[in-house]
């Protein structure tokens, strides 16, 4: 008989019984003291990611307490409670950003969150260690700087993270060869550089939804995977939202940018306009070609969102993946009618003819490539500036939004030209003021019609 089993004889006759491993023998959870302490381990079974055993552990000076403490985490592993891995957060986010459905921009973006914001300060949290208090303890971090200073203590923002002098001073020299000659810096007109006194920024408050959104999906992943058995995400305060405030230029602002961008140039001029009169995203006016542009009719499509991520640029659907058509006034159809004269002739300047294909807005001249997203708005902000207006590319957008309900345009014609999904729900969160301004000259109107009794008559 094999050594694995033992003989035992029940009515003459001899049958095999299993022996018992001396692990299987061992209990669930037991307790050993470590120098001056009590160390608690119960057994939690196989880790997924490693394929080891899997321990709960505590430690405690008290023996009572380690009493206790071994109770509580035997109740634990009865009713399912305990994580099953030792894994951190940030396998958790690794793996999770490998098999998450999104656009190459938007994962872009969640990896650009977890490197610069999560990693740092929660990437080595064991996920048996993740609370609701640990997460709430991080965005409120988060609120009060968003390089999570040490509040109180002097640091310095640095403006690399290679090694470098923090104060430099770059030396005008004479032309020629170069030349250690003693000069005045203050007459040569030197330049000293210097990192600057940390100065604490607090981090708006969509970006930390938008990181309690990146920790609750990747931990909801985890849930189903059976890494653990809560999300403690789901139990922990989410950021505020704070209601959107649009601050549009005013129509004087607005005179004084289309003036100037006209005074650089035409095609960046015809740009501005476009975007001032439409309400179009930067990624969808930049994407579009001329096929979509239809100057009999007077009327644009807007099917496509033009954007860049890492070294490339890539062309998707647009934010809420839905095609709109949208009319264009008398004016802006002559603006893009000049646009498009100065496009044939640039085309056939080159030995070619005009495509249906080509994009409106290019700094090729084959028209073959949109221009650069980044570039763009850099250069709206330089314009912006010299004018001395505090105001971004996007701004244009919440100018023909309240313009156009300012006017009385109703809610829904003015969520389809911006492209707003929920039919309307989401022009009138962001736009509450404006609605309010129009619906009270709505009531002037029906006041006007009306007649008191008892008051002079007036006429209708």
């Amino acid at each position: 008989m094999s050594s694995a089993s033992v003989n035992d004889s029940v009515n003459g006759y001899a049958r095999s019984v299993p022996r018992i491993s001396a692990k299987a023998r061992r209990p669930r959870g037991h307790i050993r003291r470590r120098g001056g302490s009590f160390q608690v381990l119960v057994y939690a079974g196989v880790d997924p990611l490693t394929g080891k055993d899997h321990y709960l552990t505590e430690s405690t000076r008290s023996e009572a307490d380690a009493q206790k403490i071994l109770t509580r985490l035997l109740a634990q592993v009865d009713e399912h409670r305990n994580p099953r891995t030792r894994s951190t957060l940030s396998a958790v986010l690794e793996a999770w950003l490998r098999i998450h459905e999104a656009e190459a921009s938007t994962l872009d973006g969640y990896r650009g969150y977890v490197r610069r914001t999560i990693e740092p300060a929660l990437g080595a949290v064991p996920l048996s260690k993740l609370t609701p208090q640990v997460l709430e303890e991080f965005y409120a971090d988060l609120r009060r700087c968003r390089h999570r200073c040490r509040d109180g203590e002097p640091a310095v923002d640095h403006r690399t993270t290679a090694p470098h002098e923090c104060r430099t001073v770059r030396h005008k020299r004479p032309p020629g060869r170069p030349s250690s000659k003693p000069h005045d810096c203050a007459v040569a007109g030197c330049v000293t550089v210097e990192c600057p006194s940390h100065r604490c920024t607090p981090m708006a408050s969509s970006s930390v939804r938008q990181i309690h959104w990146i920790i609750a999906s990747a931990l909801a992943a985890a849930v189903r995977w059976e890494w653990i058995r809560t999300n403690p995400a789901e139990h922990a305060k989410k950021p505020k939202q704070r209601p959107p405030q649009p601050e549009p230029p005013s129509a004087a602002d607005a005179a004084r940018i289309i003036a100037a961008a006209w005074e650089q140039d035409e095609e960046w001029g015809t740009l501005v306009w476009l975007v001032m009169v439409t309400g179009m995203r930067r990624g969808e006016v930049l994407a579009l070609r001329w096929a979509d542009v239809d100057l009999e009719l007077g009327v644009m499509t807007i099917r496509r969102n033009y954007v860049r991520t890492g070294s490339r640029g890539i062309e998707k659907d647009t934010k809420t993946h839905q095609m709109r058509r949208i009319s264009l006034d008398a004016e802006t159809i002559a603006v893009l009618g000049d646009h498009r004269t100065r496009y044939e002739q640039l085309a056939r300047s080159l030995g070619g003819e005009p495509i249906a294909q080509a994009f409106l807005f290019s700094r090729q001249a084959a028209r073959d490539v949109p221009a650069d997203p980044s570039a763009v708005t850099h250069r709206y902000g330089r314009m912006c500036a010299a004018l001395g207006i505090d105001s971004h590319l996007h701004a244009l957008r919440h100018y023909s939004a309240t313009e156009l309900l300012t006017a009385g345009v109703d809610l829904r014609t003015v969520a389809g030209r911006l492209g707003h999904g929920g039919g309307g729900a989401t022009t009138l969160r962001v736009y509450a003021a404006w609605v309010g301004e129009s619906d009270r000259r709505a009531a002037e109107v029906l006041g006007g019609r009306m007649r008191r009794p008892g008051s002079a008559q007036k006429p209708l």
